[in-house]
C-alpha cells in the first residue's frame, strides 16, 4: 500500500480544557444553531469540532425576534463574489483564535510545535428560502442548510449482505438502505457534507499506511477499519456527515465529491481549498500537488448494481475488487449552456481568476464539459501565536490571526449557497511527523514500540522514581476545527461593480462581557482600521442572533449576558463620529462622510437614505421622498411609522446594508452607539479613503510588515 503523507498530524501536549480553535469572521458556529445556552446543545450536529462546548455563534436572525422554526426569518450573510478581472477582487477578512500557537519558521522562528491552518469552503447554487420548506422529494434534502433544530439526522450503516457476492438481493438491500437513510435527513435539520459521501466513507478501507502509535482502531460492522476510524477517532463515532479521515489529513488522498454522478441541479462543489497556512512552507510545492483544486485524484469504481463504490484505496485492490481505477476532477462549477470547445475557450480567455478547460470530469468519461476550476491553494506562512493563549497575534497588527480571503468568482453569474471551514492542525517533533508511518505503530508480537506511549514514565535519572508524562496518543497530534453559518455569493449585478475591489466590512462577537462571551468573542467592527481606495467599493453588513442569552448551563466559563438593550439580542449601528477618540456621534447635518458615498446597490438612495439605513440597523429604509428605497411591505419610512426604539430593541438583528462608492478622498470615525461602552468594550472604527496610489503603497507596507514581524519573532 503506498503511504500517504499528511502534515495534519501530532500535538505535544495533552489539552485539557480550551485547546481549540474558533472562528469569528465569518462567524462560526462551532456546531451552534440557536441556543439560549452558554454550551452548545449537540457537539456532533455537523462536524467534529474538537473544541470547548461554550465556542461559538448563534446563525442571524432577519428581525427582532428568534427565527425558530421559519428558515426566511433566518439570516444568511451575502458578499459579493469577486470579478472575472485580475484586479476584480471581493476581499474577506478571515479570522480565528487558536489556543496552542502556530506560525514561526524553523530556521529563524522555530516554535514549539508544528502547525497548519487550512481554509476552505463548499458551495452550490442557490434556491429560494421557500424550497427548503418543500418535502424531501426531488433531492431537496441535498441542500445545504443550517437547520431549525439541533438534532442529527439518522443514519443507516452499511450490512455484510448487501458485499456478499453470494447474496442476489444484495443490490436492493443497499438501494432500499439509501432511501431510508434519505428520509431520515429531516428538512429542519442542518446539512453540510452529503450522506453518501459519509456512506462511501463507511466502505472504504482506512488508510493502512498511516501512523497510529499505540492506538487500536476497531473494525466496523463489515469487518475491516473502514475511513471513519482514525488515531483522534478510533470508534468511528459519527459526526454529521463528515468523513473523520479526511477531517483529519490533508492533503486528503480521495476525491472529495459529494456524489456518485454529477449532480447538475446542485451543482454541490467538493471541498474547495482556499489556503494553506503552514510554519514549513518548504512543503508549498508537495501541498499544491496534492489539492484536488486543479489536480486530478483517483478512487475505485464499482459497475456492477447500485453502489459504485468500493472498500478499495489502491489500484491493486481495485481491481481484484472488480472496480476500475478513476480520476475524478474537482470543480467550481460547470458552465451548462456553454456546449461546444471554442465557447468554452472563448469564455477561458474572459477570466483571469479561474482554471476553465474543456475536459471531462472524470477519465472513463468521454463526454467533455465546460468546466471550472478554482485557483491553485494559496500556500503561505501561518500568523505566530504562542501556545495556552486563546487570543492575538503579532503578525496581525494586534488582531487576531487572520487571512486576507479573495472569495471567488463563479463565471456562470449565478446565486450561490457556501460554507466557509477553517482546521487547526498541530503535531510535534518529538518524532518525525511527515515520516513517520505504519512502519511504527506498536505491535507487541513483532517487538515494535511505538516512538510515543500512552501516559509513559519516564526515568529522571539521580536514583528518583520515574515520573508520569500526560501524553494521550490520540490527541498527540490534533486536527481541531470550526465551520461558518450557511452564506451566500451574490454576482456581481451592478456596472459599477466591474473591475472593482469590493472591501467586506462586518461586525464580529456577541452579547456579553469578556469572560462571558469567551473562547468567543465582544462586539467590534472587522476591519476597525481600514485603507481603500477611491476607486474600490465597501460593503458594509453585519449579522446577529436575537438568543445569544449565554444561559446556564455555563460548561467551564460564566453565564449572563451584560450589555445594553434587550437580553439575548445582538444589535449593531454605523454612525459617524467627529473624531476617533470620541465616544459620541455627529448628527446627520454635521457629518462628511455621506455626502461623500452613493449606493451602488440601491443607486436612488440618497445620503440621508443611506445614513438612516445603517444608523438605524435597516428599521428605517430611508426618506419617503427616495423612489424605489422603500419599496417592501413593512418597510418604516424615516419619521414616520413606530418609533424606533432607542437601543435598537426593535430593529432587525442583521442588516444588508449597501454596497458604497465614493465621490472623492474622505476619511470616517464610526462607532455603534449600543455596544460602545467605554471601560467595558469599543465598538467604533476608522475608515481611510485615499488616491489609489497611496491605496496601493498602504497595502504593501501592511504586506511589509508581516513579513517583517515574522522574521523578527
Amino acid at each position: 500500500m503506498r503511504v500517504l503523507f499528511s502534515t495534519l498530524f501530532l500535538l505535544g501536549v495533552l489539552c485539557h480544557v480550551f485547546c481549540d480553535v474558533y472562528m469569528h469572521n465569518p462567524r462560526g458556529s462551532n456546531n451552534r444553531l440557536n441556543e439560549r445556552t452558554a454550551v452548545r446543545r449537540n457537539a456532533n450536529r455537523l462536524f467534529d469540532s474538537q473544541n470547548n462546548n461554550r465556542g461559538g455563534y448563534n446563525t442571524g436572525d432577519a428581525t427582532n425576534t428568534a427565527a425558530n422554526n421559519d428558515p426566511n426569518k433566518q439570516y444568511s450573510l451575502q458578499y459579493y463574489q469577486s470579478g472575472p478581472e485580475a484586479a476584480a477582487e471581493s476581499r474577506l477578512i478571515v479570522e480565528w483564535t487558536n489556543q496552542h500557537g502556530c506560525g514561526g519558521s524553523e530556521d529563524s522562528s522555530p516554535h514549539k510545535l508544528n502547525c497548519d491552518i487550512v481554509i476552505q469552503y463548499m458551495c452550490q447554487n442557490d434556491v429560494d428560502q421557500n424550497v427548503l420548506r418543500a418535502n424531501l422529494a426531488d433531492g431537496k434534502d441535498q441542500i445545504l442548510r443550517d437547520g431549525l433544530n439541533t438534532q442529527n439526522n439518522g443514519y443507516t450503516q452499511p450490512n455484510r449482505g448487501e458485499t456478499n457476492e453470494n447474496n442476489n438481493n444484495r443490490n436492493q438491500q443497499y438501494a432500499n438502505r439509501i432511501q431510508g437513510n434519505l428520509n431520515q435527513i429531516g428538512m429542519g435539520r442542518g446539512y453540510q457534507e452529503s450522506m453518501i459521501w459519509y456512506d462511501m466513507c463507511r466502505y472504504r478501507e482506512a488508510n493502512g499506511g498511516l501512523f497510529t502509535a499505540d492506538q487500536r482502531l476497531n473494525n466496523g460492522n463489515l469487518g475491516y477499519k473502514d475511513a471513519s476510524r482514525t488515531r483522534q477517532n478510533p470508534n468511528g463515532n459519527r459526526s454529521g456527515f463528515e468523513c473523520p479521515e479526511e477531517r483529519d489529513y490533508y492533503p486528503y488522498w480521495f476525491p472529495t465529491l459529494m456524489s456518485q454522478t454529477y449532480d447538475q441541479t446542485r451543482q454541490t462543489t467538493p471541498w474547495i481549498d482556499m489556503a494553506y497556512l503552514t510554519s514549513n512552507t518548504s512543503r508549498c510545492d508537495i501541498i499544491k500537488k496534492g489539492s484536488f483544486n486543479q489536480n486530478g485524484i483517483p478512487r475505485c469504481v464499482l459497475a456492477e448494481g447500485t453502489r459504485t463504490y468500493g472498500r478499495s484505496i489502491t489500484e491493486a485492490a481495485c481491481t481484484a475488487e472488480g472496480g476500475t481505477w478513476v480520476t475524478f476532477h474537482s470543480y467550481l462549477e460547470i458552465l451548462t449552456t456553454i456546449t461546444t470547445e471554442a465557447a468554452c475557450n472563448a469564455k477561458a480567455a474572459t477570466d483571469k481568476r479561474n482554471k476553465i478547460s474543456w475536459m471531462s470530469l472524470r477519465s472513463d468519461e468521454t463526454a467533455k464539459k465546460c468546466v471550472v476550476q478554482a485557483p491553485e491553494v494559496d500556500c503561505t506562512t501561518a500568523p505566530w501565536t504562542r501556545v495556552n493563549h486563546n487570543g492575538n497575534s503579532p503578525d496581525s497588527q494586534g488582531n487576531a490571526s487572520r487571512y486576507d480571503a479573495v472569495l471567488p468568482y463563479f463565471p456562470s453569474d449565478t446565486k450561490k449557497r457556501c460554507v466557509m471551514r477553517l482546521r487547526y492542525n498541530i503535531s510535534t517533533d518529538d518524532y518525525d511527523p511527515f515520516n513517520t508511518n505504519s512502519a511504527s505503530n506498536e505491535n507487541i508480537q513483532e517487538g515494535i514500540v511505538s516512538p510515543i506511549e500512552q501516559n509513559p514514565l519516564v526515568d529522571v535519572g539521580a536514583s528518583a522514581r520515574p515520573l508520569r508524562l500526560a501524553l494521550n496518543t490520540n490527541q498527540y497530534g490534533r486536527t481541531f476545527q470550526d465551520r461558518s453559518h450557511v452564506f451566500r455569493m451574490l454576482p456581481r449585478t451592478s456596472a459599477d461593480m466591474t473591475g472593482k475591489v469590493i472591501h467586506n466590512l462586518n461586525v464580529r462577537g456577541k452579547r456579553g462581557n469578556i469572560v462571558q462571551t469567551y473562547p468567543a468573542v465582544e462586539y467590534d467592527f472587522i476591519p476597525n482600521r481600514a485603507t481603500v481606495s477611491t476607486a474600490d467599493l465597501v460593503h458594509i453588513q453585519w449579522t446577529g442572533s436575537n438568543t445569544h442569552n449565554n444561559q446556564p448551563n455555563g460548561g467551564d466559563g460564566q453565564t449572563g449576558d451584560a450589555g445594553e438593550g434587550q437580553g439575548g439580542t445582538d444589535r449593531s449601528n454605523f454612525l459617524e463620529m467627529q473624531g476617533e477618540i470620541e465616544n459620541y456621534p455627529a448628527p446627520f447635518e454635521n457629518t462628511t462622510f455621506w455626502a461623500n458615498v452613493k449606493s451602488v446597490t440601491q443607486p436612488s438612495a440618497t445620503a440621508k437614505d443611506i445614513a438612516a439605513g445603517y444608523f438605524s440597523s435597516g428599521y428605517y429604509c430611508g426618506a419617503a421622498a427616495s423612489a424605489n428605497v422603500c419599496n417592501e411591505n413593512g418597510d418604516q419610512v424615516l419619521g414616520t411609522g413606530g418609533a424606533m426604539n432607542d437601543l435598537l430593541n426593535n430593529a432587525p438583528a442583521s442588516y444588508f446594508g449597501h454596497v458604497l462608492k465614493f465621490t472623492g478622498k474622505t476619511t470616517v470615525a464610526y462607532m455603534c452607539s449600543r455596544n460602545n461602552n467605554f471601560s467595558n468594550r469599543s465598538q467604533k472604527g476608522i475608515l481611510w479613503v485615499v488616491d489609489p496610489a497611496d491605496a496601493a503603497k498602504s497595502q504593501a507596507a501592511k504586506k511589509r510588515r508581516r513579513r517583517s514581524t515574522v522574521n523578527n519573532l
